[in-house]
């Protein structure tokens, strides 16, 4: 699993030239980051004098980042294995009419999955872009900058997922699917928008 690889294989790999992983299971890994370093300040927050008034909301922050980042970690997998669907799919026979009937149907199931993942990544990392934000506003401020580091690649990574999902829609057949993705992606790409882009103090 590329998940369990070390950082040195894992971006070996990405590195190597084979089309996995890519940019989709990068964005995750991003997403995942910028999860651990929101955990990183919570928890340097928590028990530290001078921020008594913070102390539950950086548990629950904490808590849910723990949460995100492990779903963020399994999705490196999964946006692999779906972009694998989809090219095992586009290699079924195509000699006959119900072949290609057939193939055609794996196809666009394999793309709606593969469109799928990536719009989950960037949903679990814009609520990590969120909560990061928490902490550089209200964590312990030694730790400030590295709450920040989490902003933005969780900022990068919710680009980057939709992307991903802009390009899989582009091929998909189902309208409705097609449709109801695409406003979650304009809904997504305006709430980064209005969020701005995070600047260094």
């Amino acid at each position: 699993m590329l998940s369990e690889l070390s950082i040195k294989a894992f971006l070996d790999k990405t590195a190597s030239g084979s089309a996995v992983p890519g940019g989709g299971s990068m964005s995750a890994f991003l997403g995942a980051a910028a999860a651990a370093l929101t955990e990183m300040v919570a928890n340097l927050t928590i028990g530290k004098k001078g921020f008594d008034e913070v102390q539950e909301e950086m548990k629950s922050i904490s808590a849910s980042a723990s949460e995100l980042r492990a779903k963020l970690t399994s999705a490196i997998d999964k946006d692999s294995e779906a972009f694998e669907q989809v090219m095992a799919a586009f290699r079924l026979p195509k000699n006959s009419a119900s072949e290609k009937e057939k193939r055609n149907s794996a196809v666009q199931e394999a793309l709606k999955n593969a469109a799928s993942v990536p719009m989950e990544v960037a949903e679990h990392a814009f609520e990590i872009m969120l909560l990061a934000q928490k902490t550089v506003t209200k964590g312990n401020k030694n730790a400030a900058t590295d709450g920040l580091v989490g902003v933005i690649a969780a900022r990068s990574a919710v680009l980057g997922s939709l992307c991903n999902v802009k390009t899989n829609l582009a091929s998909i057949q189902d309208e409705a699917f097609a449709e109801k993705l695409s406003e979650q992606v304009r809904h997504l790409e305006k709430a980064v928008s209005e969020e701005g882009a995070p600047q260094c103090r």
